[in-house]
């Protein structure tokens, strides 16, 4: 509805409350030969006569009676859109659908969700967990608000805001008598019984390139397609796992080694659509997220992060 027709309906009412077309300008704050001029022309345009002018009080004609009750009615509905509206903008309410690789429910969702209920409890979240690749065509097909991935090469229209640089190291059981952390040498893997995500996870990939690379056969005992499995076996059996170093800050019974030479790195990106709409849900996150990265202390990006053959979770999970 134009904005010309807004103001005829709210003129329309203001006349039908006061009964009377001078009362009723000076409410609205304008002359009454442009009131009733005004009242006319909407007249003009429903092709009715809505109000009866022959009594001392203007009064409404029947078809003025079912016309003002739809008019309040829409009125009504516009002043509760321009409340919705304001309520979003506020952060009193909201919607984010958010798409993350695997590797990050163990260690960063949990986190993020907190600090999004805490400080924007009115915000309804959507979590998916899935690859890369289907989070990127997700967020083409305006179906993702958001993405946590890695860097690499992105699909076309694809935005990408590096977080932290994650770092995967040896995890173990921690031990009753905190030792200094010191590398352990790579080739002392071959010693080592180790439990590792199975082949469909892209962190397994790096993991088994790294083995390759240092002409390490790894003892493997178990394989599970879930981190917190992997968490759970680590902390019950002598077993060592290969994880996110970032995994053990919010499990006390696990501990980070770091190997030498270093296990490779990743770049944590925030991934959206280029040029979409960013909602204020989509805003509040992202500052969160820079907020929970920044006080975790993780490792910055690089400036240059590798693009690879490919984003890094692109081909399994």
């Amino acid at each position: 509805m134009a904005a010309l027709e807004l103001r005829h309906l709210r003129y329309l009412l203001a006349v039908a409350e006061h009964g009377n077309f001078t009362r009723a300008a000076e409410d609205l704050h304008i002359s009454q030969p442009t009131l009733s001029q005004q009242i006319k022309q909407l007249e003009k345009t429903v092709g009715v006569q809505l109000l009866d002018r022959t009594g001392r009080t203007v009064r409404l004609t029947d078809a003025g009676v079912v016309y003002i009750d739809h008019a309040r009615r829409a009125l009504r509905d516009l002043d509760t859109a321009e409340r919705a509206v304001h309520d979003v903008q506020n952060l009193s309410r909201g919607h984010l659908r958010l798409g993350v690789t695997p590797t990050f429910t163990a260690y960063l969702v949990g986190p993020l969700t907190a600090e999004l209920h805490t400080h924007h409890p009115g915000i309804s979240l959507t979590l998916t967990e899935t690859t890369q690749d289907h989070i990127e065509a997700a967020l083409l097909a305006d179906e993702l608000d958001l993405g946590i991935a890695f860097a690499g090469r992105h699909l076309p229209g694809i935005s990408a805001t590096p977080l932290f640089t994650e770092t995967l190291s040896l995890v173990t059981k921690t031990s009753p008598t905190p030792a200094i952390a010191k590398p352990l040498p790579a080739q002392a893997l071959t010693d080592t019984e180790l439990a590792l995500l199975s082949g469909d996870f892209a962190t397994r990939s790096y993991i088994d390139a790294y083995l390759a690379d240092h002409s390490i056969t790894p003892r493997i005992t178990v394989e599970a397609n879930s981190i917190q499995a992997l968490t759970e076996i680590v902390q019950r059996t002598p077993l060592a796992t290969v994880l996110p170093d970032a995994v053990t800050h919010d499990h006390s019974h696990l501990t980070p080694v770091p190997l030498d030479p270093p296990l490779p790195t990743r770049t944590v990106s925030l991934l959206d659509r280029h040029g979409a709409y960013r909602s204020a849900a989509a805003r509040a996150f992202t500052q969160l997220t820079l907020d929970l990265v920044h006080a975790r202390r993780y490792t910055p990006p690089r400036a240059d992060p590798p693009s690879g053959n490919g984003s890094p979770e692109s081909l399994s999970r």
